[in-house]
């Protein structure tokens, strides 16, 4: 799975529910929330004001470890 800022949390979530942590870490403790899972990556990270393209990168990386 390639992540961009546009990818939708909860499509993120359904591919490898592993990854949670890397969004509870900086500070997105609403990943059960119905609201939460249709949000962007970027749209998220606006309102937790946290850095996108940090999260991408390690979201990628993962994936890509597990290939």
């Amino acid at each position: 799975m390639q992540i961009t800022k546009d990818t939708i949390i909860g499509d993120i979530l359904d591919a490898d529910f592993e990854v949670a942590p890397y969004f509870l870490e900086i500070g997105m403790h609403c990943l059960g929330c119905p609201a939460s899972r249709g949000e962007s990556i970027e749209e998220a990270c606006a309102v937790h004001g946290t850095d996108a393209d940090a999260l991408v990168e390690k979201l990628n990386a993962h994936f890509s470890a597990k290939q």
